[in-house]
């Protein structure tokens, strides 16, 4: 951190005058948030128990299928499906039974990925939608045609899913290293929304994925575990429906606890679901955690 010295040349020497002081002090603040506010490559933001909290990931993230599972809907158990395997299918509100060590998932970690569902502006354009990273897969729905089947199902087209979201709104993720739409370290760049959008009332049954890049979103973690060595955690997404739950980038308002999600989801302002998604990461609370 950049140090102010003031250094008096003489006894009768005047002191500076308070503005100056002021001026001096709100830079000395400007610098020390901004070097906080850096983040690694490998690192992300999140809240916890109303706190700032770094993640920094050491390992790729994992979509856990299983032997009896049918992640692609072709009939086929995965046990006897080998082009099952060859692409992850991460698909938001179907459960594995264990994590990626092999442990029991009721013991895993949870990480709740806040999704805006909302539109701030109640976007028509289905142009704004962002485009699949580098193409994205075969059958993935990218830009016009993504925001065109986002407005036919949600009526706008959802900050999730923005190339750039609204100015009233920032999220954690994509990171400011990686600013892609649709990307994040070491997150995949591609989710399954087949399931969700079933449950959700918006599709029939399943019959076939519906990939769709990763949303932009941000994230909170239980309060016990807001400094955590490195661990599996399951990402459990939350959709979060009114814009004025949504956590601001320094905390001080919206979804920043644990707490506070609940309270979305029991007023019907929120919607949580699990997922066969894991990450792996440490977690600690920023220099600037204690936010209120």
């Amino acid at each position: 951190m950049t140090q102010v010295r003031l250094q008096l040349r003489s006894s009768k020497m005047k002191c500076p005058p308070l503005s100056l002081i002021a001026i001096m002090c709100a830079c000395l603040a400007s610098a020390t948030a901004s070097a906080v506010a850096q983040l690694a490559p490998d690192q992300t933001h999140g809240f916890g128990k109303n706190k700032l909290v770094t993640f920094t990931y050491l390992q790729n993230f994992d979509c856990v299928d299983q032997p009896k599972l049918d992640l692609d809907f072709n009939g086929i158990l995965a046990r006897s499906d080998p082009n099952e395997m060859q692409v992850p299918i991460c698909q938001p509100v179907t459960e594995p039974t264990q994590d990626p060590t092999g442990g029991s998932i009721a013991k895993t970690a949870h990480l709740y990925v806040l999704v805006p569902m909302f539109s701030v502006d109640n976007d028509q354009n289905p142009n704004d939608a962002m485009q699949c990273p580098n193409g994205g897969r075969q059958g993935e729905l990218c830009g016009h045609e993504l925001g065109e089947q986002l407005i036919k199902l949600f009526g706008a087209v959802p900050e999730a899913w923005k190339a750039k979201v609204n100015s009233a709104i920032t999220t954690q993720c994509p990171d400011p290293n990686h600013p892609v739409p649709g990307t994040c370290t070491m997150h995949a760049s591609s989710v399954d929304l087949s399931v969700t959008l079933a449950a959700l009332g918006k599709t029939g049954p399943p019959t076939a994925n519906i990939f769709l890049p990763t949303p932009n979103h941000s994230h909170v973690v239980d309060n016990d575990f807001i400094n955590t060595e490195p661990i599996w955690w399951e990402v459990r997404p939350v959709l979060i429906m009114d814009q004025s739950d949504w956590p601001a980038a320094d905390g001080s308002s919206g979804i920043t606890s644990v707490e506070k999600m609940d309270a979305a989801e029991a007023a019907g302002r929120a919607i949580e679901v699990g997922s066969n998604f894991f990450l792996f990461f440490s977690s600690r609370v920023s220099s600037m955690g204690g936010m209120r």
